[in-house]
């Protein structure tokens, strides 16, 4: 049963610093590309990031492209998000997601909130 649990959200400041972690189980990780969502108060869900099953290749979203960064550990079956100079408009439920045998799998969510 595959598994995805998000961590390390919370309430940060503008211009501050957040790590997330998701943490995967049930399938073989080190085989899929990871993916990180957001879902903005009264928005759609929309992708922030997506890494390759070795973590050779990321790419981004434009409103995260030089601020977040991608990266995952396959040892650890984890993947993270690290995101820097946090603005208001950052502010959104983070979810980890992964496609395996052609169906999606998501996390709960972790809450994210941008506010001085």
């Amino acid at each position: 049963q595959v598994q995805l649990v998000e961590s390390g959200g919370g309430l940060v400041q503008p211009g501050g610093s957040l790590r997330l972690s998701c943490a995967a189980s049930g399938f073989t990780f080190s085989n899929y590309a990871m993916n990180w969502y957001r879902q903005r108060p009264g928005k759609e869900r929309e992708l922030v990031a997506l890494i390759t099953k070795t973590g050779d290749s990321t790419n981004y979203a434009d409103s995260a492209k030089g601020r977040f960064t991608i990266s995952r550990d396959n040892a650890k079956n984890t993947v993270y998000l690290q995101m820097n100079s946090l603005k208001p408009e950052d502010t959104a439920v983070y979810f980890c997601n992964t496609y395996w045998k052609s169906s999606n799998y998501w996390g709960q969510g972790t809450q994210v909130t941008v506010s001085s």
